[in-house]
């Protein structure tokens, strides 16, 4: 089989091209998805972010009250201490999934899609499930751990405005927004933009990169020229 890593900032476009895999026969894993999956009431991730964020972040039904987790994390400088409690649970339930594919099919082509594979302190080692202490502004250190992970990484890209609105469009969904609005989206984008690594560093680590610029056409062509090579790979 064949692991693939695909990453991208904010708004480059990176589950829009997890679905074209997807329809063509990968398996797609979803890093946002398992770590909502891990975060419900039941589960050790929700009680471990209660304990170490506090009651203000539980809605009156039990569940996580997500935007206000959110400010805490990004505006008031406290996600590294919300990866720390999800990071590590979300690439260990990842290593569960991939290895039942492989068991079903020894020539499937798993694609992993996270936006922090290269900025995240965690990840998993070939022999046990430890915390990384490697910091992420080493980008040679940030590659060399995931390649127990992953064979392959492909990397989504985008001009930065072009990520500012699509998050700015995607937040702001049916609602009318006012300029004070446009302006606190879009610092908001800026901030989380910020704490990720520049598509110039990531290309340095990656093994194939698209380009997300124009239209949906041109994206679905660039994975269909890759998606032969993939499976190449994986037989």
């Amino acid at each position: 089989m064949l692991r693939v890593g695909l990453t991208g900032g904010l708004g480059s476009g990176k589950s829009t091209v997890a679905k074209i895999f997807a329809a063509l026969g990968a398996h797609v894993l979803q890093s946002d998805a398992i770590g909502r999956e891990l975060m419900e009431p039941g589960h050790a991730v929700y009680k471990d972010i209660v304990a170490h964020f506090g009651e203000a972040v539980v809605l009156p039904d039990g569940k996580l009250d997500r935007g206000a987790l959110a400010r805490i994390a990004f505006a008031d400088g406290r996600v590294e201490e919300l990866n720390a409690i999800v990071h590590p649970a979300v690439i260990a339930r990842q290593a569960v999934l991939i290895a039942e594919i492989a068991a079903r099919d020894v020539h499937a082509v798993v694609i992993v899609e996270s936006a922090l594979i290269f900025e995240t302190n965690y990840a998993q080692t070939n022999d046990a499930q430890t915390n990384d202490a490697q910091t992420s502004d080493d980008a040679s250190a940030a590659g060399s751990r995931w390649q127990s992970r992953f064979d392959r990484i492909i990397l989504v890209t985008a001009p930065e405005e072009l990520k500012i609105a699509r998050f700015v469009a995607r937040c702001a969904a049916g609602e009318v927004l006012n300029a004070e609005r446009q302006t606190e989206l879009e610092s908001e984008a800026r901030r989380r933009l910020a704490q990720q690594l520049s598509d110039e560093r990531k290309s340095a680590m990656c093994d194939y990169v698209l380009t997300n610029g124009g239209s949906l056409q041109e994206l679905e062509w660039q994975v269909d020229q890759l998606w032969p090579i993939l499976q190449a790979a994986a037989a």
